[in-house]
């Protein structure tokens, strides 16, 4: 893994030296597929490092040269792909605002990039890379956690170039449920709403600060809220092997919550009755959507009663969840659990799909602000 840490402070992007060369695509082999060697892997993920490392520094305020727009042994990015890269980093700085306003920043942070594989067909290179990320909460209030991170995978198009070099010609994230800190997402406009079955569907939560107070007990109660959180903190980013994944299905993120929430004392049902999304269940032989699906699961908790709506994406304490309908069209797209609740009232979140730790509320509220947002007290 190859890894950079941006510093705020000093404005300054510092790496391991990386000696490796690409071996370029001769003409005298034009009619051959090129092979890809240690050297070319290597090439790859730099230039993926670079874009990475570049879309970071815009949330931190850097000063450091773009190192996305500098050829990397003989890899660069194309006219189409260096503008895309423009609009997202243009859009990181509105993100980074939304953030200041929302009272967060980071002091620095540290970005590697681990190549999983690279396979060529024809004049085109696919690169798949794991991106794992640490940015450091600069201390505005003086209560938040030490760091957020998270675990992402993205796969590249590189395409072979008549003078013998490469282009990055496409980058996209293979995971589902909410983008990164460092990924822009285009808000889209509210579309109609979907109604769901006849089942109790939770009301939409105000994203305003300051929430009006609504305490909770942590420990000594029906259900141990802080095992929620150690259970979810500790396989945020390596699973639990004794439960499949869902990721290449829709994605794992209610999986993993559900999970936290079992671990938290929550009551496993597998009785079937003629009611909607009666059941909430893991088994060998099987699964209920309310564990694994993100609508099934809040439609399941609201008429069980297991959970109550909170009117307050603030009020969310240590045990309780979020969902998010991104594209606000009446959908719940994701599911995450509060970790970590700073003493001045900001959630901080836990979750897969990309897999992050201890991401703040307002850092999502920042990246989809017209997006609906559920609160719910578990």
């Amino acid at each position: 893994m190859r890894s950079r840490t941006l510093s705020l402070g000093s404005s300054t992007l510092a790496a391991a030296a990386l000696a490796a060369a690409l071996l370029p695509v001769t003409t005298a082999h034009a009619a051959a597929p090129p092979k890809v060697t240690k050297a070319t892997k290597d090439a790859f993920g730099r230039v993926a490092d670079n874009v990475l490392t570049d879309r970071t520094a815009v949330l931190l305020g850097s000063k450091a040269a773009r190192k996305s727009l500098k050829p990397t042994g003989g890899v660069k990015l194309s006219a189409d792909r260096k503008k895309a890269e423009d609009g997202k980093l243009s859009a990181l700085k509105v993100t980074k605002s939304r953030l200041a306003d929302l009272g967060e920043a980071y002091t620095s942070a540290t970005t590697g990039v681990t190549v999983d594989s690279a396979k060529v067909k024809g004049k085109k290179a696919t690169v798949k890379v794991t991106e794992t990320t640490t940015l450091k909460y600069k201390k505005i209030r003086g209560d938040e956690p030490a760091s957020t991170g998270f675990e992402a995978h993205h796969v590249l198009t590189f395409t072979a170039q008549p003078n013998g070099t490469w282009q990055l010609t496409a980058m996209r994230s293979t995971d589902g449920g909410a983008p990164r800190i460092n990924e822009p997402v285009a808000t889209a406009d509210a579309g109609p709403s979907r109604s769901p079955m006849a089942v109790i569907s939770a009301p939409k939560a105000a994203t305003t600060r300051p929430a009006p107070a609504n305490p909770k007990t942590i420990t000594g109660g029906k259900y141990d809220y802080r095992a929620m959180a150690t259970y979810t903190e500790k396989y945020w980013k390596n699973y639990n092997p004794a439960y499949r994944k869902y990721n290449a299905a829709g994605g794992d993120c209610t999986n993993y919550l559900s999970q936290g929430l079992l671990a938290g004392g929550w009551k496993q049902i597998s009785t079937v009755t003629p009611e909607e999304y009666d059941t909430w269940y893991y088994a060998s032989n099987g699964t209920a959507d309310a564990w694994i699906g993100v609508n099934e699961w809040s439609w399941f908790t609201q008429t069980a009663k297991r959970t109550t709506a909170l009117a307050n994406v603030y009020q969310m304490d240590i045990g309780d969840v979020l969902q998010v309908d991104f594209d606000a069209d009446g959908s719940k797209d994701h599911s995450m659990m509060t970790t970590y609740r700073s003493s001045s009232g900001v959630p901080y979140l836990t979750y897969h799909d990309a897999d992050t730790y201890r991401r703040s509320v307002a850092s999502i509220i920042a990246s989809y602000p017209r997006a609906n947002y559920y609160a719910y007290r578990t």
